[in-house]
């Protein structure tokens, strides 16, 4: 850790050992509920107390009232070692030594980052299939959006979908990556957007 860090008591060590594991598992923080059962309190206060103790102190940072803004500092997470390069169509040649890693704090850490599955194959021609798994980061300001952005937006009185964000004047557009998908243009006020592509996660 920082030489910057204060020493903890017992109980703030404790919770923020706790809250390591946890996000190291589950890639984002956990709920106070979370951390009071694991704690075996049964008030938040205390949880309060601690959390605000570890960011004075240089562990974490945390928007009290907002459990999911906390984060860790002085993360010891290296990234991902890129070993080389893969060809789709003939073969080239690996090599032993790691020359950099993939360090995937940056979109880890994003502030309010979230997670949706993707349910249908209207993006297909983005590279976002059905099942994929896409990263998003909450849009405060829809009006700063760059034309074509991927988002995830909530359509008044129809649900959520994932498209390519275009504005007209008062209307907005939302745009599929699947030609067999016509384009959604509605008032702008009828259109909420939650986040915008990040990343997306494939397993396989």
């Amino acid at each position: 850790m920082f030489a910057t860090h204060q020493e903890l008591t017992e109980a703030q060590r404790e919770l923020y050992d706790w809250l390591a594991d946890y996000i190291g598992r589950h890639r984002h923080s956990p709920s106070i509920r979370q951390m009071m059962e694991a704690m075996g309190l049964r008030s938040p206060a205390p949880i309060q107390s601690r959390l605000r103790h570890l960011q004075q102190k240089g562990w974490i940072t945390w928007q009290e009232g907002q459990a999911r803004t906390l984060q860790l500092l002085g993360d010891t997470r290296t990234g991902i070692p890129v070993l080389g390069a893969v060809a789709a169509g003939g073969l080239v040649e690996t090599f032993d030594d790691v020359q950099e890693h993939l360090d995937l704090a940056p979109v880890l850490d994003t502030c309010g980052l979230f997670a949706l599955t993707v349910n249908g194959d209207s993006m297909v021609d983005a590279h976002i299939t059905d099942g994929d798994v896409v990263l998003m980061e909450p849009v405060s300001d829809p009006s700063r959006l760059r034309e074509g952005t991927i988002v995830s937006a909530l359509v008044l009185g129809s649900g959520t979908t994932l498209k390519h964000f275009h504005r007209q004047g008062s209307q907005v557009r939302l745009e599929a990556a699947n030609p067999a998908y016509t384009a959604i243009t509605l008032p702008a006020d009828q259109v909420s957007v939650q986040g915008r592509l990040v990343a997306v996660w494939r397993q396989v």
